[in-house]
């Protein structure tokens, strides 16, 4: 029985499709970003996540967010978080910049000349895309409840800052890299801002997840969280307002997919 590779993992599911754009990236795609993260000196990571859906944030991105950045502190990194207000208390040990909704460019720089940080990553954030809109996964704008992080990352790429976007739809920051398979083969105006290291997922978190998996494989650090772990999480965002985004409740689901199914994706990047 052939062993599925982490990549494999983190597609599976799949209803949006984003399988559609794994061959326009390296099998091991997931793989590379963590070495990449663990060839670099040891600083400041920014970590940008949170993405509104009616009046809150939805459960995909902070999880991953929060255990990605436990991952990289046990690796010898600071993680910073930079979220906007619908985040707020969602990131307790783990330091945090919330930046209002007006966000832009200067706001930015201003981020990457206080913490010099030696990459950025996101993870289910909505960028800026083709009509210089921000908009949902059904085209509605929400470019009134979202701060503009995109410079974080256009201009991090200008000083040579390694860049990670991790994206489930295509219109998360980092899917700019398949901007034109996007408009061609999927039903959506597709984020232009891009990464050097993309990572798609099923689940934006099921992404971050396959690059702990990815950090405990090749740095031998026991940094993957257990499901238990993940479940608490997702019981406190909740109760501090998180919503699923497929069905905007306040449950501890993401994505609309259930417990059982998290569970799996869980116990197999573990394995």
């Amino acid at each position: 029985m052939s062993v599925l590779s982490i990549e494999d993992i983190i597609l599976q599911h799949s209803s949006r499709g984003m399988e559609k754009l794994r061959p326009y990236l390296p099998p091991d795609f997931c793989r590379r970003a963590a070495a990449a993260l663990l060839h670099l000196a040891r600083g400041n990571v920014l970590i940008a996540t949170g993405f509104y859906v009616a009046g809150h944030a939805e459960t995909d991105g902070p999880p991953g967010a929060y255990f990605l950045a436990r991952a990289l502190n046990a690796c010898g990194f600071r993680s910073v978080m930079v979220t906007d207000s619908y985040c707020q208390g969602f990131f307790q040990e783990i330091p945090a910049e919330i930046l209002p909704l007006s966000a832009n460019t200067e706001q930015c720089a201003a981020l990457l000349d206080a913490y010099s940080p030696v990459a950025l990553i996101s993870i289910e954030r909505c960028g800026v895309n083709a009509r210089g809109d921000y908009a949902n996964m059904r085209g509605v704008s929400i470019a009134a409840h979202t701060a503009k992080l995109d410079p974080l990352f256009v201009e991090g790429r200008k000083r040579n800052i390694p860049t990670i976007g991790i994206g489930d739809g295509g219109n998360e920051i980092g899917m700019g890299n398949f901007r034109e398979v996007i408009e061609r083969e999927l039903s959506l105006v597709p984020c232009v801002t891009e990464v050097d290291y993309p990572v798609i997922a099923t689940v934006s978190n099921w992404g971050a997840y396959g690059l702990c998996a990815c950090l405990r494989q090749l740095s031998g650090k026991a940094v993957m969280p257990a499901y238990g772990e993940i479940r608490t999480y997702l019981e406190h965002i909740v109760a501090l307002g998180s919503v699923d985004g497929m069905t905007g409740e306040h449950t501890p689901t993401v994505d609309g997919f259930s417990q059982d199914i998290e569970r799996d994706v869980i116990e197999c990047l573990t394995c």
